[in-house]
């Protein structure tokens, strides 16, 4: 096991990684990309903890991924099935389960002061946070999508599902896309990967 965890995760986070997981009788299974999710955890009918995690994502991104799953089962060993996903309890089990990793001799000297600030408060999902998810976006294999923040004004682009989108305008933080067959408006976060169809230029 800990030989398959050192091809997804940074080398000095694997034996704390593989040693959580004994600890917490986690089965972990590395799935293919899945469009929607970095992972999931549920408990099984038969009592396991079952935790999935996709394997196309960098290593840094997997180990945040993995330690974000294994905080939901801890959190609701600790405090009870009733407790919200994302609520406090899980909040505060995620920073003192990640912050042992945030040191250079796992991840880059320019993500750890993002780490830091993040785990301060984390959230549902590091995507959400538009700076860190750029960040690690950095350390993925390359690939041909952009970012919505990237593309021009008029520009269309087409998402995973296949709907086609139009680039319109920025409202706050977020950008303002026209899907083409519905003509319905949809705010996209900046760092959405899309595949660009037709350039406004």
């Amino acid at each position: 096991m800990s030989d398959t965890l050192a091809k997804y995760l940074p080398d000095h986070a694997v034996k704390p990684a593989f040693e959580l997981i004994v600890e917490n009788r986690v089965h972990l299974k590395i799935v293919n990309e899945r469009a929607t999710r970095h992972g999931d955890y549920r408990k099984a009918m038969n009592g396991k903890h079952e935790i999935t995690v996709n394997g196309s994502l960098n290593k840094y991104r997997f180990l945040i991924t993995l330690i974000h799953e294994i905080a939901h089962l801890v959190a609701f060993e600790k405090f009870g099935r009733n407790i919200k996903p994302h609520g406090n309890e899980w909040k505060y089990v995620f920073q003192q389960l990640m912050v042992p990793y945030i040191r250079p001799e796992i991840f880059p000297n320019q993500l750890l002061p993002l780490l830091a600030r993040h785990f301060r408060n984390p959230s549902a999902s590091s995507d959400t946070d538009t700076t860190l998810s750029l960040a690690l976006k950095q350390f993925d294999k390359v690939n041909d999508k952009n970012y919505v923040f990237e593309i021009p004004y008029g520009s269309v682009f087409r998402i995973k599902n296949g709907k086609v989108f139009k680039k319109i305008a920025v409202r706050t933080k977020r950008y303002e896309c026209l899907e083409i067959n519905s003509g319905r408006l949809y705010l996209f976060n900046p760092n959405a990967e899309v595949e660009l169809i037709k350039s406004s230029n």
